[in-house]
């Protein structure tokens, strides 16, 4: 995946000028990735739909707001986080369901070029992949998903989270750590 934060083509200062076309352009950029981030975080698509539209509406109210244009993709995954936690507050829970956007019977998922069998197996292992990695806290579900899924640097998820760097390490790695003693049996 791409990294957001370094795309100095992105027309940031053209969106804070009020330009309908340079927002446009933002939200075909980053709506897909942050709708992956959110529905997977959250868990129902509907929801993740919502809150990815409350992101962009508090984007455009805030977009002032945004002190290095370079890092408009934390800045946005930043607010979708804090979205999401809203979310959690007036539902009265945490997050404990990780229901990706898989079609894992459809032929366009499935790798068919090793056969039947061996596109099974893959599906298993990817199942059981991503059922492990629900069975993560949403602290260390949120920095896996940043770090592998959405490609941001460890300081990046720092300042999304608002969790000190140290704090995202220790997580990352006790994310990692609790995946690998899972999956050992796996030959990815």
């Amino acid at each position: 995946m791409a990294e957001y934060s370094h795309k100095s083509d992105l027309p940031v200062e053209a969106a804070r000028k009020g330009c309908d076309q340079a927002w446009d352009a933002l939200i075909r950029r980053f709506q897909l990735p942050l709708f992956a981030y959110v529905s997977e975080l959250i868990g129902n698509q509907s929801i993740a739909l919502d809150l990815v539209q409350d992101t962009l509406v508090k984007a455009v109210k805030n977009i002032n707001g945004l002190r290095n244009d370079q890092r408009i993709g934390s800045w946005l995954f930043g607010i979708a986080h804090q979205c999401c936690i809203d979310h959690w507050r007036k539902s009265g829970r945490q997050s404990k369901v990780f229901e990706p956007i898989i079609e894992s019977t459809s032929a366009e998922a499935m790798d068919l070029s090793n056969g039947p069998c061996e596109s099974l197996i893959q599906n298993e292992i990817h199942q059981e992949i991503l059922d492990h990695l629900n069975n993560l806290s949403t602290e260390h579900r949120t920095v896996v998903l940043l770090h592998y899924l959405e490609d941001f640097s460890l300081a990046e998820i720092s300042n999304i989270t608002g969790t000190g760097i140290g704090t995202v390490k220790s997580r990352l790695h006790y994310a990692k750590k609790a995946m690998n003693s899972k999956l050992t049996h796996l030959k990815i």
